[in-house]
């Protein structure tokens, strides 16, 4: 089982991956004129789709890699530097930009898509869940079933996330009322400093395993 350390880690790249405060006004966006019933339905099915992606991801991500000939140090060195992208879109607001430009079609569930992939299942969540379960089977040791504990632990800290998420996306209206675009892009901006240190330590950690470096 990974140490409390390392889930702790785990749990905060997730959170500022995703980024559940950043995606409040967006939620607000897609689903304008939409009840309270309809905003809850849309909440749980974007966070369910979400989850089961990154899950799927999480446990067939580094099999799929290894079938296109690609090492796990090779693929964390570049999630690190996408993930380091992500953060740098979160400090120069462009991340917030995008969202913002994006609308809901008339007629459209925006549950899917745009919510569920990419704006909480994106490209920075799906690299993080492969880089983490990768990371976690590594600290479980050799014991029987560790590979699945390691990977257990890390899908069960994405599961609760989804559930922060979720409680986010409901809580929107009130929310969006008491931080203000401001407080949002503050958050926004302090989670992208994390994010970015995150990053760099994932792409030392590429580099070490490569063994170029000791």
């Amino acid at each position: 089982m990974p140490d409390s350390a390392f889930l702790i880690t785990a749990f905060a790249t997730l959170f500022v991956v995703i980024d559940p405060p950043g995606l409040v006004p967006m939620f607000i966006a897609l689903t304008r004129g939409m009840d309270a019933r309809q905003r809850r339905a849309m909440a749980q099915r974007a966070c369910l789709i979400a989850a089961a992606l990154l899950t799927l991801f999480g446990l067939a991500g580094e099999s799929l890699l290894g079938f296109v000939g690609i090492s796990m140090p090779a693929f964390r060195i570049a999630g690190g530097i996408l993930l380091f992208l992500t953060a740098l879109d979160m400090l120069f607001e462009r991340r917030t930009q995008r969202r913002e430009g994006q609308h809901a079609e008339p007629d459209h569930d925006p549950s899917v898509f745009p919510l569920a992939t990419p704006l909480i299942a994106g490209p920075g969540a799906i690299a993080s869940m492969i880089l983490l379960v990768g990371q976690a089977e590594a600290q479980a040791g050799a014991a029987p079933f560790a590979d699945w504990r390691g990977a257990a632990a890390v899908i069960g800290l994405m599961l609760a996330m989804m559930a922060v998420t979720f409680a986010f996306l409901l809580a929107s209206p009130p929310l969006e009322r008491l931080l203000g675009r401001t407080g949002v892009i503050v958050i926004t901006r302090l989670l992208g400093m994390l994010l970015a240190a995150l990053a760099v330590q994932f792409v030392i950690d590429g580099v070490r395993q490569t063994g170029l470096v000791g």
